[in-house]
């Protein structure tokens, strides 16, 4: 039994040190689990452990091996705040999954957070059903920038507009077979700075 834990333990080093290479920051626990095919609480017991031997490094937020301590720069963990419609605007939640690590160096000091796309509204942006968008927390946004924003208590992204004849807001899919969306009024909540793609 004890040597199947070591295994499974250097398997976890080696799955998050392999996806660090290929996607430049480590995997969230919900990705994790899916690379060591074990349960979430198996996935956590096993980092714990390994971060009490000195192995790893991991605190409920930061995950670092010694591969990645070496490759990575300085970063700043933003959080994954649940889902955001790429479709019709849906009621807003804000459900907290984990953490990312975002390079500084890329994002620089600014507050961010990030949402997990549902739809199809923005696939003509490159942005797909259950991708992560990374978003830059601010309550402005230029013409022609990506957006999320808050609709009468609903959250949706979509392209951000003013409309000069309306006198409105406009809403725009990057989906030719979806409608502008006009309101009065929308809150910013943050603009689109970066996708990570969802790993298939």
């Amino acid at each position: 039994m004890r040597y199947k834990s070591e295994e499974m333990k250097e398997k976890i080093i080696s799955s998050v040190e392999s996806f660090f290479l290929t996607h430049h920051r480590t995997p969230t626990i919900t990705e994790l689990t899916g690379l060591a095919g074990l349960s979430r609480g198996r996935v956590y017991y096993y980092l714990k452990e390994l971060d009490q031997e000195g192995r790893i490094l991991y605190d409920g937020k930061r995950l670092e091996t010694p591969v990645t301590r070496k490759a990575s720069p300085e970063v700043d963990l933003s959080p994954i705040l649940g889902t955001v419609a790429c479709g019709q605007p849906q009621y807003a939640e804000e459900n907290f999954e984990s953490y990312v690590a975002l390079p500084t160096i890329i994002f620089g000091d600014d507050a961010h957070f990030i949402l997990r796309a549902q739809g199809n509204s923005m696939v003509e942006a490159g942005i797909e059903d259950g991708d992560l968008v990374v978003v830059r927390k601010q309550n402005t946004a230029r013409e022609g920038e990506i957006v999320v924003a808050l609709v009468e208590n609903e959250t949706t992204l979509k392209r951000f507009y003013l409309d000069s004849k309306r006198q409105q807001v406009r809403l725009h899919p990057e989906n030719r077979e979806m409608e502008d969306i006009y309101v009065d009024h929308c809150y910013i909540q943050g603009v689109a700075q970066h996708i990570i793609k969802q790993v298939k």
